[in-house]
């Protein structure tokens, strides 16, 4: 075994668990460690059930490591993280989880409040005009959006460009 069969193994676990973490709504915090070894899980074991099913074609193996592999990240959100896979309450940041503290501090280093996203918020259905509002302008306020895109996407929320 190479060293570059073991990276392309490694690989090929990250694409795997990022694929399946898109899978399912909502934020996941989890390390990349997590990401590639849900991603390497959900290859081995769907290789080994789809091989013996499908006698060894190659698209069921594909999609059952792909399908075990999003079955992976439902299961960490819903025991783990202990909260819903999907609906509204999927949107909000998680409380619990490997990784999750360490997230949390970092967007409130960046002015952002993880509160701020899923029910109520940013990321909720209803669409709250004024959290989107308050969010650009923070951003702004924090340099990492200038006046031309703050009047842009101001504009595009329906407020006036010179309220601000």
């Amino acid at each position: 075994m190479t060293i570059g069969f073991v990276f392309a193994i490694l690989i090929n676990g990250f694409i795997v668990g990022g694929l399946a973490r898109l899978a399912i709504p909502g934020p996941d915090p989890m390390p990349m460690w997590l990401t590639v070894a849900i991603g390497l899980a959900g290859s081995i074991v769907g290789a080994v059930v789809g091989r013996a099913i499908s006698h060894d074609n190659g698209y069921v193996v594909s999609f059952l490591s792909f399908a075990i592999a999003v079955a992976l990240v439902a299961a960490y959100r819903r025991f783990v993280q202990r909260r819903p896979i999907f609906g509204p309450g999927a949107l909000a940041f998680p409380q619990r989880g490997l990784g999750v503290t360490e997230q949390r501090e970092r967007l409130r280093k960046l002015g952002i409040d993880p509160e701020f996203f899923g029910v109520g918020g940013a990321g909720a259905a209803d669409g709250s005009r004024a959290r989107h509002e308050a969010m650009l302008r923070e951003l702004h306020r924090a340099g990492v959006i200038d006046d031309a895109e703050l009047d842009d996407l101001l504009g595009r929320l329906g407020t006036r460009v010179g309220d601000r």
